[in-house]
């Protein structure tokens, strides 16, 4: 019999794969976000995320609200 593998990804890979487009699901409200420009929105929380390009790793900023 074979061993059941793990199905939970660390923050850092969920926020990659939103990044790749791999990901569709917004992380603090779970709605569809829109990808435009480089930029990363959630219109139903207006969360943000934006890839920092520029050093040797993308470096992820994320611009949220609370409230």
């Amino acid at each position: 019999m074979s061993s059941v593998a793990p199905l939970h990804r660390t923050l850092e890979q969920e926020l990659q794969a939103l990044l790749r487009g791999a990901s569709m699901e917004c992380l603090v409200c779970g709605e569809f976000v829109l990808h435009a420009g480089g930029m990363v929105t959630c219109p139903e929380c207006n969360s943000c995320l934006r890839a920092e390009l520029g050093s040797a790793e993308t470096q992820l900023q994320s611009e949220t609200q609370a409230g």
